[in-house]
């Protein structure tokens, strides 16, 4: 189970949120998400039979995020001039090292439920993709069985990344599974989706993220009626 993660660094990560954030505070929040998303798919790895993998960028960062990482994660650097081809590399890794399923999951989604990591599993018995949709257009889990040459090469980040992954899939005639829809943290306007979940979160679930924006009254900055 590869978890895709930055090293927690101003200038590099959490970016639209600045403004109002500034590049430090916005790097100290991604790093609390970055925990808290740690931390869920190590404990939740053991019971799926997955080996938790935390795949940084850059590959620099490397060592040093070895260091950050829970007890039980294996570290190793992205590979790749994109996203895409990142994660085309990462499952043509983990493939080759014997892994099946695959998942990767981003480090965006910190209220991503551990049920979600066992629903992909699952519906892995059946499918030979399946995706985690996130409400921008994205998605913030995909799960396969090997690699699939040219999966990965639409855009990132972008409103239609589903959609051009589910078309992929299409053409490849894959038999896909979607998973409930679900959301990232990308921007400042993306905190009430949060705040609107909280109360049905359990507490074990994105602990860290929660208490950094309740410490630093983060909640200010959302969009009035978001």
């Amino acid at each position: 189970m590869l978890v895709f993660g930055k090293e927690p660094r101003a200038g590099l990560v959490k970016t639209r949120m600045v403004p109002p954030l500034s590049p430090q505070l916005a790097a100290s929040l991604y790093a609390a998400m970055l925990d808290d998303v740690l931390e869920t798919t190590v404990a939740a790895a053991p019971e799926l039979g997955l080996d938790p993998v935390l795949a940084v960028h850059p590959p620099t960062a490397a060592g040093v995020m070895a260091a950050r990482a829970p007890a039980g994660f294996r570290v190793i650097a992205q590979r790749g001039d994109d996203l895409g081809a990142r994660m085309t590399h990462a499952v043509l890794e983990a493939a080759a090292g014997g892994f099946d399923p695959i998942l990767i999951r981003g480090s965006d989604s910190p209220a991503l439920p551990a049920a979600a990591l066992r629903d992909a599993v699952e519906e892995l018995s059946e499918a030979d993709l399946v995706v985690s949709p996130d409400r921008d257009g994205g998605y913030g889990l995909v799960g396969l069985h090997r690699p699939r040459s040219g999966l990965f090469t639409h855009r990132m980040s972008a409103a239609s990344s589903l959609d051009e992954l589910l078309l992929g899939a299409a053409r490849r005639r894959l038999r896909v599974e979607r998973l409930p829809t679900g959301f990232d943290l990308d921007t400042i306007a993306d905190l009430a989706l949060l705040g609107a979940a909280r109360e049905a979160l359990p507490d074990s679930l994105c602990p860290r993220t929660l208490a950094f924006l309740d410490e630093h009254d983060l909640w200010r900055h959302v969009p009035a009626g978001q």
